[in-house]
């Protein structure tokens, strides 16, 4: 009896000692997105993303996100849905759902690529392997905009209507906090990269105001960087017949 009691505090002191990985080591980090305009109307704050990127020995603690396969579908004119962010080794699949065709390209920042033409109820299938931020925009159809964020971390979030930000989970550790907003000037937002240090407390990086400009995707070029052409009402490749 006497070594059975003796065997039983022996295995509870060992699991007491050991680290215990998922309660109470990781944290959450927040703050809010704001963006400062000349319109005095109600803003949707929607649509911002604020990222960590695990720096030195940290990267060794941070969990390897997963690839896997994404959709960006087109249908009516447009691309569903307008913002995706997917792991870098990850695969995007982008469906013509349209009854006529669309040519899907990127010539900017991130994986640059030209899918061709291709017709309605076809897919193409694309990799992403390079970290970077894809504006993806139809050859055709001047008014088809969407963006890729190509992202090497686990650890981001979407903006909500009000601005709001809430990453969960986050391993304690030194990062690189890194923001996007589809509603402002690149160099303005390199200005808030800065190198943020996660402990096992709730971490607040409160409210960055960012200036707001008209977004880029409203005026591009087409894939030979000139202006597109006035479609023709009843050409096969702007709609359906």
């Amino acid at each position: 009896m006497r070594l059975r009691w003796f065997l039983l505090l022996c295995c509870a002191a060992t699991l007491l000692s050991q680290p215990r990985a998922g309660f109470g080591q990781n944290s959450k980090v927040s703050g809010r997105l704001e963006l400062i305009g000349d319109s005095n109307r109600e803003q949707n704050l929607s649509g911002g993303v604020v990222w960590l990127v695990p720096l030195g020995e940290t990267r060794d603690q941070v969990p390897k996100a997963p690839s896997h396969t994404q959709q960006l579908v087109q249908h009516h004119k447009s691309f569903s849905p307008h913002l995706l962010i997917v792991q870098v080794g990850s695969s995007v699949q982008f469906p013509n759902h349209d009854p006529f065709f669309h040519n899907v390209f990127s010539l900017f920042d991130g994986k640059r690529f030209d899918l061709g033409l291709y017709e309605a109820g076809s897919t193409r299938t694309l990799n992403f392997d390079r970290v970077g931020i894809c504006y993806i925009f139809c050859n055709i159809h001047a008014e088809m905009s969407a963006v890729i964020l190509v992202l090497d971390t686990p650890y981001f979030a979407v903006s909500d209507s009000k601005g709001e930000i809430e990453i969960p989970n986050v391993v304690p550790g030194v990062y690189e906090l890194r923001v996007w907003q589809e509603r402002a000037a690149p160099e303005a937002l390199s200005s808030f990269t800065r190198k943020i240090t996660i402990g096992a407390a709730p971490f607040s990086f409160g409210a960055l105001r960012i200036h707001e400009q008209a977004s880029s995707l409203l005026a591009h070029k087409n894939k030979y960087g000139q202006d597109y052409e006035p479609p023709a009402p009843d050409s096969p490749l702007y709609s359906h017949p």
